[in-house]
């Protein structure tokens, strides 16, 4: 009898995992590999969302519409011909050399070099709309989606959305900190994770973030955040102060009033940022430097590179030291001096 009840409880240990968490058997895709990788002097004119570099230097570029494309220094390689159009979001190179591909109409990709595997609710991805990618330090591949987070072990997804005590169910951006805690930046505002609960951050005041598209950890363990405040509601319209926030575990302070919709901290130290002139999105967007031996100061030495009547989005610094990044209508390159546009001949004069 007390191996029988032993083995009973085997098996409910076996079925609650089981339960718990979804298996990944990817089910079949339409992808042709027949169709050869696009491969262009020019880069992509659609809108460009985020930049990353590879491990071998090249760039990676994911642009809705248009593919995610490798750059290497000469030309460009859609990566993504053999799938077909979708809307790309995000892309990341994981520890083991795999590429992911995060779209926001239909899951995500992982791509080896040879074959792909498509993730989507089918397989255990909490939503296929899937915005952010992030690789903890374990080894997890974390999906922000506009259903939840989920976190992928190469197996099985776990998924976790306001019933887990997720804040709200639009992740944005995703980031673990030296200290273990993953940050999650949503629509409505930004709560760390400590490994059992979620916690909502508040500023001194009480008032929580407001639609958070960007978290970062500069290399002194500060938290960054380009997010909104809402400072008060009338009727159903919110009145809502944007900005650039920088929080170093207990003072919270308002850098700027800058909007800061991607941020960024280059190898010297200095923060870069994009985002609208104005609050509410409208006119020219901008990127931004802020000098890092001003940054603790009253009004940080802020310089804009460049102003333009499109929205600018994700950031990169790369090996050379040149800021790639994302806007409206393609990819751009700044070197210190010039900035190039890569949709044309001229714009790479």
């Amino acid at each position: 009898m007390k191996y029988t009840h032993v083995y009973v409880l085997f098996l409910l240990f076996v079925f609650c995992t089981s339960c718990m968490q979804n298996q990944t058997e990817p089910h079949k895709d339409h992808i042709n590999y027949k169709i050869k990788d696009t491969v262009t002097t020019y880069g992509p004119k659609r809108m460009v969302r985020n930049v990353k570099q590879s491990k071998n230097g090249t760039i990676l570029i994911a642009a809705l519409f248009a593919g995610v494309l490798r750059y290497d220094g000469k030309s460009f390689t859609n990566l993504t011909s053999k799938i077909g159009s979708r809307r790309y979001w995000n892309v990341l190179e994981d520890r083991r050399g795999n590429l992911w591909f995060a779209s926001t109409d239909s899951g995500v990709y992982q791509y080896n070099g040879k074959s792909f595997q498509h993730l989507t609710i089918r397989e255990g991805l909490v939503n296929n709309a899937v915005l952010s990618i992030y690789e903890d330090r374990a080894g997890m591949i974390w999906f922000g989606t506009g259903g939840g987070a989920s976190r992928y072990d190469g197996k099985y997804f776990r998924n976790f959305t306001t019933k887990e005590g997720l804040s709200n169910n639009s992740i944005h951006t995703i980031l673990e900190d030296k200290t273990g805690k993953l940050w999650f930046g949503t629509g409505g505002d930004a709560c760390f994770y400590d490994g059992k609960t979620f916690t909502v951050f508040k500023n001194k005041e009480g008032k929580a973030f407001y639609n958070v598209w960007s978290i970062i950890e500069d290399r002194k363990g500060n938290i960054w955040f380009g997010a909104s405040i809402i400072d008060d509601k009338k009727g159903d319209t919110l009145i809502v102060s944007s900005g650039l926030w920088r929080y170093d575990g207990i003072t919270f302070t308002k850098v700027t009033g800058r909007a800061a919709s991607a941020i960024m901290e280059d190898k010297k130290g200095n923060i870069w940022t994009t985002g609208a002139a104005n609050p509410n999105g409208v006119g020219a967007w901008i990127l931004s430097r802020y000098d890092h031996k001003s940054l603790y100061t009253e009004k940080p030495v802020v310089t804009e590179i460049i102003s333009i009547n499109k929205m600018l989005c994700g950031i990169l610094e790369a090996n050379d030291g040149s800021i790639w990044f994302g806007s409206l209508n393609g990819v751009y390159r700044y070197d210190g001096k010039a900035i190039t546009d890569f949709k044309s001949k001229d714009g790479q004069q």
